[in-house]
């Protein structure tokens, strides 16, 4: 496949001068804010899904088996049980991946979800960044990355950028003695899980993370899964402590991977896509906004002069929202704000206008 002309070619970096790596979108709100600074649907866990875990209560005595909630996660995919491992979310998967591989050289691609690279440095690896640019709207070209590379981690969509790579893109970077972890956190926000490589298992060194904390609001559970070779699953598994995931968390597992539950996760990605178009167009009424690329997932990254002082005059005004200094290759004339219901949006926005015009 041809490297997109328009496309620029990012440069590796080593890491260097720090952004807070471990700074997230929850250290934004509390304190009656309205929160557009945590990318987790509103409104969630939805009451049937709460009715679920209610009921896995009655089960707390018990150690938690996982081998329910893996076959229905598995069978969710298309995949043999042996190919998934059920985590404590997916920030689980980093610590595992970082304490269990030995990667010679590990390029993380930036700007994206910080945790991969912060996992990594905690384990004593060296950290290559690539960096994407905004002039090419934020897309990979598998071209700019080094064939040394035996390790590359990728977000699809991508946090902070709500940029989807096509499933093409990403295969591309697949080489024999690399790992390729593709972090699919936002995936389920996507309508169709377009360009997912979930099911995949023709991808050699491919690792899916997923994530069940955005769309059914379980942030505070912590269950998340990998995807993998067998082989690669049994030695994250051996990294992780005996039983790590609880039997809410399984019973979550399993309820969100049935037939009913993916189509209304369908029916709120669709939803969400209508209201990102909503806040696109209000936001582009404003002046000195800009969004680079074409957002897929259930926030946007926007561009503003002056980003950071923003950020705290809309606090006063009672709207949290993601600073984007945190994120490498970004700095503080970057906002990242999360999709709501349309009332929110336009509230926000008014108070976006009157912060702009003061």
């Amino acid at each position: 496949m041809p490297t997109d002309p328009g496309a620029a070619r990012p440069t590796a970096q080593p890491a260097s001068a720090e952004p807070d790596l471990r700074h997230h979108g929850d250290r934004e709100v509390g304190g009656g804010l309205v929160d557009l600074a945590v990318n987790v649907r509103t409104g969630t866990p939805p009451t049937w899904l709460r009715r679920v875990l209610a009921d896995s209560l009655d089960g707390l005595a018990a150690y938690p088996d996982g081998s329910t909630a893996r076959a229905a996660v598995a069978a969710r995919h298309g995949r043999p049980p042996e190919e998934v491992l059920l985590t404590s979310g997916a920030a689980e998967a980093f610590v595992l991946l970082a304490r269990a591989l030995r990667p010679r050289r590990a390029v993380v691609v930036h700007p994206q979800f910080t945790e991969p690279e912060a996992a990594l440095r905690d384990a004593g690896h060296p950290v290559e960044r690539l960096l994407l640019r905004k002039e090419a709207g934020f897309r990979l070209d598998p071209s700019a990355f080094p064939s040394e590379a035996d390790l590359v981690v990728v977000g699809n969509p991508t946090n902070p950028t709500s940029v989807l790579h096509p499933a093409t893109t990403l295969a591309q970077l697949a080489r024999p003695g690399r790992v390729l972890v593709v972090d699919e956190a936002f995936a389920d926000t996507v309508p169709g899980e377009t360009e997912s490589l979930a099911g995949r298992s023709d991808v050699p060194g491919l690792v899916v993370l997923r994530s069940l904390t955005k769309t059914w609001g379980l942030a505070g559970l912590r269950i998340g899964y990998v995807l993998a070779e067998p082989e690669l699953i049994a030695t994250l598994a051996a990294a992780q402590p005996l039983w790590p995931v609880s039997s809410p968390a399984l019973a979550a597992a399993i309820a969100c991977s049935s037939p009913a539950a993916l189509v209304e996760a369908d029916a709120a990605a669709k939803a969400t896509a209508a209201d990102r178009d909503h806040l696109l167009a209000r936001l582009a009424e404003l002046p000195g906004i800009r969004v680079h690329g074409t957002p897929e997932a259930s926030f946007l990254l926007v561009e503003l002069p002056g980003a950071d002082e923003v950020r705290l005059r809309l606090r006063a005004a009672g709207f949290a929202v993601r600073r984007g200094d945190s994120f490498p290759g970004l700095g503080p004339d970057w906002l990242r704000i999360a999709v709501r219901d349309r009332a929110t949006t336009d509230a926000f926005c008014a108070a976006l206008a009157r912060v702009l015009a003061a």
